[in-house]
């Protein structure tokens, strides 16, 4: 029996409880993706929403490999 949370197994809030079990890796951060985070696969690849949400708009359409380009006038232009 925990001497913290007084159960046995942990309660899992309990300081002495066992990291949960990683069910993907998130390719922005590198920690672990455990049950109950929310996430997205992109390309094959795994990322924290939380991840995603904090990357610039540049990045996330490099990201799904969507290029931006520059605009430019043909010919004399006016």
């Amino acid at each position: 029996m925990c001497s913290v949370c007084l159960r046995s197994p942990c309660d899992p809030r309990c300081p002495n409880a066992p990291e949960p079990p990683t069910v993907h890796t998130c390719k922005d951060c590198g920690e672990g993706i455990v049950p109950g985070d929310e996430f997205a696969e992109i390309g094959g690849e795994y990322y924290h929403i939380e991840c995603l949400e904090n990357m610039t708009t540049r990045e996330l359409l490099a990201l799904l490999d969507v290029y931006t380009d520059t605009a430019e006038m043909e010919g004399d232009g006016w």
